[in-house]
Formats: C-alpha cells, structure tokens, sequence
C-alpha cells in the first residue's frame, strides 16, 4: 500500500469506484461525441463527475461509520478509527461534490448537473440512509445513482434527453444489479455481522443467483438496444453479445455449494469486464 493510498482522506473518497464511475461517463460521453471530441469539455465532465462521486463516497462513510465499525473489511477506514472527525468529513465531503456540481453546470451544462444531482441524492439519501440498513430492495435503489455516469457523459455533449441516453441508463442500472448481488454472496458474513439485509442474506444462495440470471438477462437485452436503435455499429453489437453470453454463462454454471464464493468471484469479474469492454466500443464503433 502506497503512502497516497494510506492516506485518509483519500481512503474516504473510495478511488475504485470514482475509477469506474469515470470509465462509464467517458463510455457514454464518447458516445455522443462521435469523434469529435472537445477536449476540454470531456476534461471538465470526468473532472466534476469525479468530484460529485468522491464527495457522495466521503459523505456515505460518515453515514456508514456504524455498519462498518462491525466488519472485518471495513474496520479500519478512517471514519472507524477516528483518523477523521465526522464534522470534518462532512465538510469535506460537501465541498468535494458541491464543487463537482458547480463545475459539470459551468461547463457540462444544467441537464448534465442535473443528472449528477439526481444520482448524489438518491445514493446519499434513499440509498444510505434508509434502504441500505432496512431492505435487499437497496440494489435497487441503489442501481438508479450508479446508472448515472454515462448519462452525465452523454448529456455533457448533447445536451439532452434523448433515446439512446434511456437506453445507457437502463443498461447501467441493470448491470449494478448482479455486479452489486455477486459482491453481496463474497461478503455476506461480513455484512450478516453488520446486520445489513443483503439479497443472499435474506433469500439465500439460490434465490440471489437466480435474481442474478434474469438481471444479466435483462442486462444483455438492453445493451443490444443501442445498434439496433442506430447509436453505435456491428462490432459494438456483436461485443455486447459476447459479454452478455458470456456472463450469462458464468452466472448459470453454479455456484456448488462449496464453492459459492468462487463463483460469486468470477460473476464479479465478469461484469466488470463487460463493462470496460462495452464502454470502449460505444466509443470508438458509433454510428
């Protein structure tokens, strides 16, 4: 571990997933440009939807601070041990997403802050503060905040609503659905012990798998709807097929029940690779 990785106020922001949250707004900003990129727009959306995304992570660590005292994975982030004070932290994490906000409407445009606004609030609020703690229904909740990115990216160029900016949000919320259920079956003892009511805590193995293979399904579906909507080419489509086949066919092949985290492992990694995968070729194969 790196001095900058130790360091608590870049532990609050969650990097990983202000990483991925940015592969997803370039996927769907590059989308829209078409090749004919403006550099500095594309600078200041992933710049602010950084922001936005580390401000909300900050502020769902001073919420979480509870929940993650009574797990062995998160014991130690600076909100347990006291590395950061709670006023500080939400001070911090105010200011990062505020500043996101400001620069996504001075640059991105009003629709593209709107987005964002949308996603940080329902992940601050449905999401943590009522949903995570109460019900399995939190994925789904939480799938409308994580769909947000390629939105804010496409919105930033466009700026608008339109057919294909549906379609990146559907296809995003469905993909958070078995991404966030596969992690669920790896650490469901970690969040039994916290008492957060997770889908495999609550229904089971076979239940959760079963939501998982509808949801890539559905997933799958989805992501097909933007070459035959006219938004991106053959390559994309035949890409979208494999993956979707592909984690589909991960997800059927198990798990045994003593190798339920294995396979939850590689359901994991899967979604993760599709979503890089499609991400790159909505960008480069548009039509």
């Amino acid at each position: 571990m790196t001095t900058l990785s130790r360091n608590p106020y870049v532990r609050l922001v969650k990097p990983g997933i202000v990483g991925g949250n940015l592969v997803s707004t370039a996927g769907g900003f590059l989308l829209a440009a078409r090749g004919a990129v403006e550099v500095r727009l594309l600078v200041a959306t992933l710049v602010g939807v950084a922001l936005v995304v580390a401000g909300g992570c900050v502020i769902n660590n001073v919420i979480d601070r509870d929940i993650d005292a009574r797990m062995v994975r998160t014991a130690s982030r600076p909100m347990v041990t006291g590395a950061v004070g709670v006023p500080t932290a939400s001070v911090y994490g105010g200011l990062l997403a505020g500043g996101g906000m400001l620069l996504l409407a001075l640059i991105a445009g009003p629709l593209a802050a709107t987005v964002a606004a949308f996603g940080l609030v329902i992940y601050v609020g449905p999401y943590s503060l009522w949903f995570k703690r109460r019900s399995p229904v939190s994925v789904l909740v939480g799938s409308l905040a994580g769909a947000t990115p390629p939105v804010i990216g496409y919105c930033a160029v466009t700026g608008r609503l339109d057919a294909a900016a549906v379609i990146l949000f559907a296809m995003f919320a469905l993909w958070q659905i078995p991404h966030s259920d596969a992690i669920a079956v790896l650490r469901r003892h970690d969040y039994a012990a916290a008492g957060v009511p997770t889908y495999p805590f609550r229904h089971g193995i076979a239940a959760t798998r079963q939501r998982i293979l509808v949801s890539i399904g559905a997933f799958a579906a989805t992501s097909v709807a933007l070459p035959f909507a006219g938004f991106t080419g053959l390559a994309y489509l035949c890409t979208a097929v494999a993956c979707g086949g592909y984690w589909l066919h991960l997800a059927a092949t198990g798990p045994a029940p003593m190798h339920e985290r294995s396979w939850a492992k590689r359901v994991f990694l899967a979604s993760l690779g599709c979503l890089l995968a499609l991400c790159v070729l909505m960008a480069v194969d548009f039509r």
